[in-house]
């Protein structure tokens, strides 16, 4: 099912102050999930209420710093899509619910798209995901996303969001400043659920 959610978060120079509420539209078909735009305001970010397919309209808020190179940076719509349902994912990863004693979190893959992009332009950090658990059970799912320039830390936009078991592709694009400084920039996503989680690199390249 399709969601779009409207929500506006306000950001300070020195303080994150987050409020308003999410509104969401039901359509006739599953994946292609949109959270609020998100913009940077002095090193840091503006964040959306995003939703999930449970229905819920306060799954989660999408946070995080832009600094260094980054900041002035400006984060677009979250969104994601649901690649495999929770019995397909079970079936894939052969995962037994009934004994299983913990959470499976794996990260497929992740990408930086395009590899190699202008100061300006706009890079999406992408990363596919299941998550299993309990079968049927709604998990509490954090994704991370660390980027660094040269070993520093430019950027952490991070957002906690509602989700049934399943394969998930979720995308955070990035508009780079026009000032952006130039190098290879690494981005460490991290996806955890209920002391589980998985760690996997991508990068791209600023020229």
């Amino acid at each position: 099912m399709k969601r779009t959610i409207a929500a506006i978060l306000v950001l300070s120079t020195l303080t994150l102050f987050t409020g308003g509420c999410a509104t969401m539209q039901s359509e006739e078909h599953r994946g292609a999930v949109t959270g609020a735009g998100v913009g940077a305001v002095t090193g840091g970010v503006i964040g959306g209420v995003i939703g999930s397919q449970s229905g819920s309209t306060t799954e989660g808020v999408l946070l995080g710093a832009l600094v260094g190179g980054l900041a002035g940076a400006a984060i677009g719509h979250y969104a994601y899509d649901q690649k495999r349902t929770e019995e397909q994912a079970q079936q894939q990863y052969a995962y037994n619910y009934d004994k299983s004693q913990v959470n499976l979190v794996r990260i497929e893959s992740v990408s930086s798209a395009p590899r190699t992009v202008k100061p300006g332009e706009k890079v999406e950090l992408v990363a596919t995901y299941t998550v299993l658990g309990r079968q049927g059970a709604t998990f509490e799912v954090n994704e991370v996303r660390e980027v660094r320039l040269k070993g520093t830390l430019q950027g952490k936009p991070a957002i906690t969001v509602q989700r049934q078991g399943g394969t998930y592709e979720s995308r955070v694009p990035l508009v780079l400043p026009a000032d952006a400084q130039k190098g290879e920039y690494v981005v460490e996503t991290t996806v955890s659920c209920a002391g589980s989680s998985d760690t996997r690199e991508s990068t791209f390249t600023v020229n």
